[in-house]
């Protein structure tokens, strides 16, 4: 990450150039939103604002505050492309994938049983076949509306679906993400 005194001399921060104000020596946003990033900001800002994510970086510790943004960054991004579900329909397809998973492995077992491959000696295919570890209870759905540090969704646009980890990093027109 760029230190904050740096981006002081040569550029301002995303933030404070998207805030169009003059980038502080100490300026909270510097060492997380680097100027070569402006759509990171962009993204935070649209859907939590500045004033809160300034709240949530002072009431960390310097060492957690990191990982927050980037929390932030891939919730903001989630939002913006699904103001709905954000990156829960994301993990909500990735859990069902699993599941269905589960069950084509149980089925390809239960052939390879059936089949005579699981019986006799040892080091025979049966040493080969996987055998799964249970699944976790599943847990009740999560309730797609919630909010982070009082924050409230103010983005909009996107469609249903299209911020999915297999999309191959391109997004709705066409361009990387």
């Amino acid at each position: 990450m760029a230190s904050s005194s740096t981006n002081s001399y040569n550029s301002p921060c995303a933030a404070c150039k998207f805030l169009r104000r003059k980038c502080m020596p100490g300026c909270i946003f510097a060492p997380y939103f680097p100027p070569e990033e402006p759509h990171k900001f962009a993204n935070v800002h649209k859907i939590f604002g500045a004033s809160n994510v300034t709240k949530l970086l002072n009431e960390l510790l310097p060492h957690q505050r990191e990982d927050a943004v980037n929390s932030l960054a891939y919730e903001a991004e989630a939002r913006v492309r699904d103001p709905v579900y954000g990156c829960v329909g994301a993990i909500s397809y990735l859990q069902r994938q699993v599941h269905r998973l589960q069950k084509e492995l149980d089925v390809a077992n239960a052939d390879l049983a059936h089949y005579g491959l699981s019986t006799s000696a040892p080091g025979n295919v049966v040493d080969l076949v996987f055998q799964p570890q249970p699944l976790p209870p599943q847990q009740p759905p999560l309730n797609p509306v919630y909010r982070l540090s009082g924050a409230s969704p103010r983005g909009t646009g996107g469609s249903y679906g299209t911020f999915l980890p297999w999309n191959n990093g391109h997004d709705q027109q066409g361009g990387n993400m």
